[in-house]
């Protein structure tokens, strides 16, 4: 009797311990009513989510309510983010990208900056001889690696450059320099593109450039500024009679070498340009001249532009300013009011004077001479193609930019007309005057003659 009730004992206490597992091992409901199924999924790892077929990838929820998709790329597994709660988003995803691998067109996630990218733009410049490389550097460390730098090139969006633009224009950036910098990172970000670092290339548009310059230097300024350059110097006598003429680049005219000087054909050879093509011009009487004391007793390889001294002509902005100012085509402005600097250097609005290196300088630069002698060519009769030859310019629209109307061109337009329409009218007068004789001498008298014989025919039938 102890036995049995031993034995129900024993069988009750390990019901007891039977219930108690079977509860630990169901799992628990939340307020949300979620099904066992639900909730196992949600805790299961990648590698224990329901086998798909082979090659097809899976999706898995990684301890959170963003789904995840894993796929192979040429036997890399590869695991990211749908940054969405909803499993189809992640299996419209998965088939995305399994298609991209398909078809050899998958660029898998990586974490380039664009600090990186820029770093391939400048190697790039660098590797093809580029002598914009310094303004490239200069554009990004100033400007836009405060915005970009620490950025991932896969996060840079339309929107983003968007933000850039507003914020350049708002600090004063002019439409132009603000383009050359959006350029630089279009160019980045396509460069990545082009060798497989970046997937995406987000279209980054360009602002209308309304600040291009329109400088000209009339024949009157040309002889006042020909007088002061003389002044400084024979180099910067003949610099400004070459520019003028043939509408040389300042780059072109610092590195000629007296080999690319021929005295005796009267040719110029520039061997190496910025559109990578050489070319040739002839010297005019003027330029020979010049040219022929600069070269004198100098060697093959020496630079052909140097000052009295000897020395290689480098930056001489401050002497050219100068230069404009003392012949009326540029003037100094106050670094504090911004008023015109008067002849005896004193601020025409709060008098302070100021020193000559802190003076803001407005006016004709070195670059509006290559305009003038795009023009000068163009009013001389030269064709097109033979002009663009000359300067160097390699396209029709960068030619036509340089080739603006200037005002003396619109009155020389207009005193054409004016001797178009006279010649016109005299030879109306001439005709009229023929036409005249004519109609007032024979026609009249003819139709007084006719008119008679028709008169003494009708009173003749009258009178029958």
């Amino acid at each position: 009797m102890q036995d049995t009730s031993a034995k129900n004992s024993a069988d009750s206490d390990h019901g007891e311990v039977l219930e108690q597992a079977l509860d630990r091992e169901q799992p628990k409901v939340d307020a949300l009513r979620q099904t066992p199924t639900e909730t196992s999924k949600r805790n299961l790892s990648p590698e224990k989510v329901a086998k798909r077929l082979r090659g097809t990838g899976s999706i898995f929820q990684n301890g959170s309510n963003v789904w995840w998709i894993k796929y192979y790329d040429r036997g890399i597994a590869r695991r990211e983010s749908s940054r969405s709660t909803e499993r189809r988003e992640a299996e419209k995803l998965l088939k995305r990208r399994l298609a991209e691998i398909e078809t050899d067109i998958f660029v898998p996630r990586q974490n380039i900056r664009i600090d990186e990218l820029i770093q391939d733009v400048l190697n790039d410049h660098r590797a093809n001889g580029r002598r914009s490389t310094q303004h490239v550097e200069a554009r990004w460390r100033l400007h836009l690696a405060k915005s970009f730098s620490r950025m991932k090139a896969c996060d840079l969006s339309t929107s983003r450059v968007e933000d850039y633009k507003q914020q350049r224009l708002a600090e004063g950036a002019a439409r132009a320099t603000l383009n050359r910098e959006l350029s630089l990172l279009k160019r980045a970000m396509r460069l990545g593109f082009d060798v497989g670092k970046v997937k995406n290339v987000p279209k980054i548009k360009l602002l209308k450039e309304s600040n291009t310059r329109r400088g000209f230097l009339e024949l009157d300024g040309y002889a006042r500024l020909a007088n002061e350059c003389a002044k400084v110097g024979l180099w910067m006598r003949a610099l400004l009679e070459v520019a003028y003429s043939f509408g040389f680049r300042l780059g072109e005219l610092r590195t000629m070498r007296c080999r690319q000087v021929n005295l005796l054909t009267g040719v110029i050879s520039l061997e190496t340009s910025k559109n990578g093509e050489p070319r040739e011009a002839y010297m005019t009487a003027g330029i020979r001249q010049l040219l022929t004391a600069l070269v004198a007793g100098k060697e093959p390889d020496d630079c052909v532009f140097t000052r009295d001294a000897g020395q290689k002509v480098g930056d001489f902005r401050k002497t050219w300013a100068g230069c404009c100012v003392r012949a009326g085509v540029g003037a100094f402005y106050c670094p504090y009011c911004d008023e015109r600097v008067l002849a005896d250097g004193h601020c025409g609005r709060c008098g302070r004077r100021s020193r000559s290196s802190k003076l803001k300088y407005r006016g004709l630069i070195f670059h509006d001479l290559r305009r003038c002698g795009v023009r000068g060519l163009i009013r001389a009769g030269v064709a097109q193609k033979t002009a663009m030859t000359i300067t160097g310019h390699r396209t029709i629209n960068t030619f036509h930019r340089y080739q603006i109307i200037a005002a003396s061109d619109l009155k020389e337009a207009t005193r054409r007309l004016e001797v178009s329409q006279e010649q016109e009218r005299e030879l109306l007068k001439s005709h009229a005057l023929e036409l005249g004789q004519t109609l007032g001498t024979v026609a009249p008298t003819a139709v007084q003659a006719s008119a008679s014989q028709s008169t003494s025919g009708l009173r003749a039938k009258w009178s029958n």
